[in-house]
């Protein structure tokens, strides 16, 4: 089970939504490099990089702040955000990151992700970020008509990686992780999936711990990291542990 810490990068800071609303940036950090080389130091072993910008803009933005990212830290790297091409992904590949998040592209071009795992196994994932159960695209900005599950589907047996599963009306207001539907996306999929929006204490670290969690890759952290609402040492901990010294809690 991995807690993977979040870089949420913005005009090349690293930063926090709600909502995914791009107005309700928090600046927590001016050197997005620093922070990965403290996550990877609080004893980490991944890392979720998001270029927001490029996620609106749909083209990566933020290249100078990941590339700094990659140099800072030897943990793998994931990033999502604006990249939309094959080739877009095997520039990034090719500088170092360990993974890509498709998003958009997968609802607007399922086969280009297929074309990508194909190209490039066990280094695609998809994310699917879901409002009021429908999956949403352009940085969250617009709404399509594809119910989450009916979206997963469409990628079993083509070598999706992970998928990462954000519900966006609990990202950044530390409301805790949405798990009925993350579980129930979990059990209609055999691609590993990877909780994301609104991990907001160790409560939630505990929940990872659960038997029907443990289908689960990990869930993703942001917000209650950088706030002090979750202790790095003692969520990881917790982690190795298993469910049965969480259930002593």
């Amino acid at each position: 089970m991995i807690l993977f810490p979040a870089i949420d990068l913005k005009d090349g800071k690293c930063v926090r939504l709600k909502h995914g609303d791009m107005a309700t940036a928090t600046i927590y950090n001016d050197d997005p490099a620093a922070q990965a080389r403290a996550f990877e130091q609080q004893g980490f072993e991944w890392l979720h990089v998001v270029d927001l910008n490029g996620a609106f803009k749909g083209q990566s933005v933020n290249s100078a702040a990941v590339g700094a990212i990659l140099k800072a830290t030897k943990n793998p790297v994931q990033l999502g955000g604006g990249i939309r091409t094959l080739a877009q992904v095997e520039d990034w590949l090719d500088r170092g990151l360990a993974r890509i998040i498709l998003g958009t592209v997968a609802v607007r071009d399922p086969d280009l992700v297929r074309q990508a795992c194909k190209a490039f196994p066990g280094r695609i994932a998809v994310g699917i970020d879901a409002k009021g159960g429908k999956v949403a695209v352009e940085g969250w900005a617009e709404a399509s008509s594809l119910g989450v599950i009916e979206l997963a589907k469409k990628f079993e047996g083509a070598g999706v990686a992970a998928i990462i599963y954000t519900d966006i009306d609990r990202d950044g207001v530390l409301t805790g992780i949405n798990w009925d539907a993350t579980i129930d996306l979990a059990d209609a999929v055999s691609i590993p999936v990877i909780a994301s929006g609104g991990l907001a204490s160790i409560a939630d670290i505990v929940r990872m711990t659960m038997p029907d969690a443990q289908k689960l890759e990990g869930a993703i952290s942001g917000r209650a990291l950088y706030d002090g609402r979750i202790d790095p040492a003692e969520a990881l901990a917790i982690l190795a542990a298993g469910p049965e010294k969480a259930r002593e809690r």
